[in-house]
C-alpha cells in the first residue's frame, strides 16, 4: 500500500504489518477475556486476591468521600459531624498508596513482625484491664491437630457441671414455642486445658467432644430457664473442613451457609450467637467477683460487615449491663476486626443481631466458664423482654358495651 501526504514525500505501508497487528489486539482482548473469566469461575478458596488493593479500599471511608465531593459542592460538607477536621491531601495520598497510617504504627510494624497482625483490632469498648497488649486472640492449631483422626485423652471430666435445670415455676414472660436465639460454633472443637490430659500447649487445645458446645448447652438452659426459646446447633465445621480438604482460615466460610439455613428454617430466630474461646491462659481470661471465679467474656465486631452499627450497639448494651449488675472486669469489652488478617465479617452481616463471644481462655474450667453464661442470660433477658416490651403492639382499649 501506498501513498502520498505531500508531493515527493511517499510513505509505504505493508497491509500484512495492518493484519498482524490487529489479529495481535483481538487475541490479546481474548487472553485478558479469558483469564478474567477462569479467575472469577473459581471457587473462593483459589481465587487469588490483592490485599493491598482491599486494605486501600477500606481507607475510604464515608466521611473522606463527603469531604473529597464538598471541595466541589459545598453542600456536601453540611452531612459531616461538627467539628470535623479535613484531612490532608497529602496523607491522604500517602495512605492510600502505601497502606501505611501515621497515626497508627501497627499498619508498618504488622507487615514487618512475625506475628504481630494477630493484635491488628481496634478496642471499641475497653473492659476493666482490657488493652491492646491483650485483646482475643485466636491462632490456628497446628496442622496435625486439625487433621488428628483421634482425640486426646480426656481428664476432670467427672467434675463437669450439669447444665442448671428449668425452674419449677414457669418464667413471668415466655416466648412459648417460638425459638428467639440461635447458638453455633464456628471453631466447634476449641477446648480447654484442664480436661485435655498430656496437653499443655494452649495451640492444642482442641477436642471433638469437650468443647465450647457445651457452654452452648448450659448458656441455652440458662435463657430458657428466664423465658427465651433457644436452639443450640453443634455443626461440627472442623470436620467438615477437614472432609473438603480446607485450612482453618475457611471455617466463617463453612459456617455461614449454617447459619443461612437456621435462618430460613425459622423465621422466629432473632439472635444469633457465635461461641469462641479465647487463646490467652488464665491471667487473662479469668476474674474473681463476689468471692467467685468467672471466665471473663469478650464481644468481637467483624469491621466488614454491613450491620456493624447494630451490632455494635447490641454488644454495648450487654457489656454495659454486664459492668453494672457483676461488675467490671468480666466483659472485657468489644472489639472490632478486619483486614487481611481477618475475616472482617463472621457471618454478622446476616443480622442486625448477631454476637461473636469468646467465653474465657484455655485455662478456664467449665464451673467458670458456666458462671459466665449465667450472667450473660441474666444480663440477655433484661435487654430482650426490655426490647420486646418497646417493640410490642399497644393494646386495644376493650370494647364498650
Amino acid at each position: 500500500m501506498r501513498f502520498s501526504k505531500r508531493p515527493g514525500i511517499i510513505v509505504a505501508v505493508q497491509g500484512t504489518h495492518l493484519v498482524k497487528a490487529a489479529l495481535a489486539f483481538v487475541f490479546f482482548l481474548i487472553g485478558i477475556f479469558s483469564i478474567s473469566g477462569v479467575m472469577t469461575s473459581l471457587r473462593p478458596e483459589y481465587r487469588i486476591s490483592s490485599d493491598s488493593v482491599n486494605q486501600a479500599a477500606t481507607n475510604l471511608n464515608g466521611q473522606l468521600l463527603f469531604t473529597l465531593m464538598g471541595w466541589e459542592n459545598h453542600q456536601f460538607l453540611q452531612a459531616l459531624p461538627k467539628g470535623h477536621e479535613a484531612p490532608k491531601l497529602t496523607n491522604v495520598m500517602f495512605k492510600l498508596s502505601t497502606n501505611i497510617n501515621l497515626d497508627d504504627p501497627r499498619s508498618l510494624l504488622g507487615r514487618e513482625l512475625p506475628g504481630f497482625s494477630l493484635f491488628d483490632g481496634k478496642i471499641l469498648v475497653a473492659g476493666e484491664g482490657t488493652n491492646y497488649t491483650n485483646m482475643p486472640m485466636e491462632s490456628a492449631p497446628p496442622i496435625e491437630v486439625l487433621k488428628a483422626e483421634q482425640d486426646a485423652a480426656l481428664q476432670n471430666t467427672d467434675k463437669l457441671p450439669a447444665s442448671p435445670e428449668g425452674s419449677a415455676a414457669a418464667p413471668p414472660l415466655s416466648t412459648g414455642d417460638r425459638k428467639a436465639v440461635y447458638i453455633y460454633f464456628t471453631h466447634t472443637r476449641e477446648s480447654y486445658l484442664p480436661y485435655l490430659k498430656g496437653v499443655n500447649d494452649p495451640n492444642k487445645a482442641y477436642h471433638s467432644q469437650v468443647n465450647v458446645t457445651k457452654i452452648g448447652d448450659h448458656l441455652k438452659s440458662s435463657l430458657e430457664k428466664r423465658g427465651i426459646g433457644t436452639t443450640v446447633d453443634k455443626t461440627d465445621v472442623m470436620a467438615n473442613l477437614n472432609k473438603k480438604g480446607l485450612g482453618f482460615g475457611k471455617a466463617y466460610q463453612e459456617s455461614r451457609p449454617v447459619v443461612e439455613a437456621a435462618m430460613a428454617g425459622d423465621r422466629n430466630l432473632q439472635y444469633f450467637i457465635d461461641i469462641h474461646r479465647d487463646g490467652y491462659r488464665k491471667d487473662k481470661t479469668t476474674i474473681q467477683l463476689n468471692g467467685k471465679s468467672y471466665a471473663k467474656l469478650a464481644f468481637v465486631i467483624g469491621g466488614e460487615n454491613a450491620n456493624y452499627e447494630k451490632n455494635l450497639a447490641l454488644a454495648k448494651e450487654l457489656h454495659n449491663l454486664l459492668d453494672e449488675k457483676y461488675g467490671k472486669g468480666l466483659s472485657r469489652g468489644v472489639i472490632e476486626k478486619k483486614g487481611a488478617s481477618t475475616n472482617g465479617k463472621f457471618n454478622q452481616d446476616l443480622s442486625q443481631n448477631a454476637l461473636l463471644i469468646e467465653f474465657g481462655g484455655v485455662d478456664n474450667t467449665f464451673e467458670e466458664l458456666n458462671r459466665s453464661a449465667d450472667a450473660l442470660a441474666d444480663v440477655f433477658s433484661e435487654f430482650y423482654w426490655q426490647a420486646e416490651q418497646v417493640g410490642a403492639p399497644a393494646q386495644q382499649p376493650p370494647d364498650k358495651k
